[in-house]
């Protein structure tokens, strides 16, 4: 058989194998295994010896990676989510993104002597740091729902935004932007035209997608749906995924990458959203994997020996550059500083976006290859970094605490929303519920309290939350319920019950000690995700446990006795 009639396979099975082999050996020694997969695709590249895949193949493979990973992006996307952080997320990610586009531009242009347009789209390929990394990161420590993690989270959802902002201006830039020595040669009239043809486009597009969408894709899945064919569901959310991201780049010169990121975000809004989440990941998984692996295929390994002190200097940038500048942030929005060390490390990265970024610049001829080479080892060291970083922010935090006059002082700042206005009524004050958390669950069991009448203090480590529920009128106070000041902030010690309605039960006994100290008659309600973690409490007497699925079952089984006991209807 001739080999060349079969090079999809042989690139899919090298790139799938090898992948599996680098990215098991990744995670065996506690690195992601998105070093593995690049590292899989550095080996069947043209830049190193022995076995050579299509790289025409694997190109086409990675951009239906970048459609599925785009579509899971827009899938996962919460506009409730990034409201809640937004005073913080949507400004710090602007300026960080800022910041960090300048010192690549800088670095690049008077450094390296690059042209205007290679070292801009070299520094907006430095700005945007990988969600995929960041969640990974977050899944192994439980994070995602704490607060640190939904500002971190959220922070990268506007990254995303902007970075999908900037594909799609790239492309009517691109003359302007050439690295031959052409630019400005364009008459900026016809550039403002054509960008307001590309705006005009996409918004076009938006609008369908936002009206005809809502409409169209739910009755689509129900009708589905109803056949009872799973192989159906799925191939329905995975042809919208990717004929939706062609049909935008064919009839509104959209990139791939938004019109995915745009069928994901609608299809979100169905109630088949789980499902279709549920569906589309093992193909999702998949792909997102031969993008990586086709990135690394384009990574020539001697950039570490032949450019080390360039290499460097983008791995400083992303790691102490973009992480400083975080840092302090977060720290000029009054957030405490282990919250300033979590987003600095989610930070302290690129991935995705900066290879798609990077190579949309290639192909255009704006980039040079050095600028990907150098964008894809500086993925690399900062990737695997990344891990080593998070691990120290715990130790980190208590060292600068230790050591630094000025930390100390900025974590017991005087802050007006951590104590209780003087005018609060004295309701709130005695024989309260001191609610722990105001996510999902916090709202509903508030909604309850108020229909009832009862009394509340909410506790919350979301500054924009406490503004929120201040602003219409409830109790709340900004800070950690864990230190034992906040929750005297909350008036724990005439308090008739403490509800911990926040799923992050980390150190969840230093809270109940702390209140059982200064109230030690306090009755103390726990939520929990797991049936393990509801025996630990139960067993350690932290006070009355309710476990998600047990109570769903209880609730379902006593609907279905009521149902059929005698003298039902």
């Amino acid at each position: 058989m001739d080999h060349h009639n079969i090079s999809l396979i042989t690139t899919l099975a090298s790139g799938f194998g090898l992948a599996l082999l680098f990215g098991f050996l990744a995670e065996k020694i506690k690195l992601p295994a998105l070093v593995g997969y690049l590292l899989a695709g550095i080996l069947i590249g043209p830049s190193t010896p022995g076995f050579v895949a299509d790289t025409h193949i694997a190109a086409q493979l990675s951009e239906i990676g970048v459609m599925l990973l785009m579509f899971g992006v827009g899938l996962h996307f919460s506009l409730g989510d990034l409201m809640s952080v937004r005073k913080i997320a949507l400004p710090g990610a602007i300026v960080q993104m800022s910041l960090a586009t300048c010192l690549g531009f800088a670095l690049a242009h008077w450094g390296w002597d690059w042209g205007i347009g290679a070292a801009l789209v070299f520094g907006l390929s430095l700005s945007c740091a990988s969600t995929v990394v960041l969640l990974k990161a977050l899944e192994a420590r439980n994070a995602i729902d704490s607060m640190n993690g939904r500002i971190a989270v959220g922070w990268l959802v506007v990254e995303d935004l902007v970075t999908v902002l900037v594909l799609v201006v790239l492309p009517p830039l691109a003359h302007l932007l050439e690295s031959n020595g052409s630019t400005g040669s364009a008459p900026t009239g016809n550039l403002w035209v054509t960008i307001g043809q590309t705006l005009l486009s996409v918004g076009a597009f938006i609008a369908l997608m936002m009206l005809a969408g809502r409409k169209v894709f739910p009755w689509i899945l129900w009708q589905i749906s109803k056949t009872g064919s799973r192989e159906l569901f799925t191939l329905s959310v995975i042809a919208a995924a990717i004929t939706i991201a062609w049909g935008a780049s064919e009839l509104f010169s959209v990139s791939f990458a938004l019109g995915a990121f745009f069928a994901g975000m609608v299809m979100r809004e169905s109630k088949f959203s789980h499902r279709a989440a549920e569906e589309s990941l093992p193909l999702r998984d998949a792909f997102s994997v031969l993008f990586f692996v086709s990135v690394g295929m384009l990574f020539d390994p001697m950039v570490l020996i032949e450019h080390p002190m360039e290499v460097l200097a983008v791995v400083g940038i992303i790691i102490v550059g973009k992480g400083l500048a975080a840092a302090a942030l977060v720290l000029v929005f009054r957030y405490p500083l282990n919250t300033a060390f979590t987003v600095a490390a989610s930070l302290a990265q690129i991935g995705e976006f900066s290879f798609i970024l990077g190579g949309l610049g290639l192909s255009l001829g704006i980039l040079p290859q050095s600028g990907m080479s150098l964008l894809l080892a500086g993925a690399l060291v900062s990737i695997a970094l990344n891990p080593f970083l998070f691990a120290a922010i715990a130790p980190l935090t208590r060292w600068v605490l230790a050591h630094s006059e000025l930390a100390r002082r900025h974590e017991r700042r005087e802050d007006v929303l951590s104590e209780l206005p003087q005018t609060t009524e004295a309701r709130y004050l005695k024989g309260q519920v001191v609610l722990v958390g105001y996510g999902r669950v916090g709202k509903r069991i508030a909604a309850t309290l108020d229909g009832q009448g009862i009394a509340y203090v909410v506790v919350e480590q979301n500054r924009e939350r406490v503004e929120d529920l201040r602003e219409n009128g409830k109790a709340a106070v900004y800070g950690d319920a864990v230190e034992p000041e906040v929750l005297v902030q909350a008036h724990i010690h005439h308090a008739a019950m403490l509800l911990v309605a926040t799923p992050d039960l980390v150190d969840i006994h230093l809270m109940v000690e702390a209140a059982r100290r200064v109230n030690p008659a306090i009755e103390v309600v726990l939520r929990t995700h797991s049936e393990e973690e509801m025996h630990f409490l139960q067993q350690a007497q932290m006070g009355t446990v309710f476990f998600g699925e047990e109570e769903l079952a209880r609730n379902i089984t006593r609907h279905v006795l009521d149902r059929f006991s005698p003298g039902a209807g």
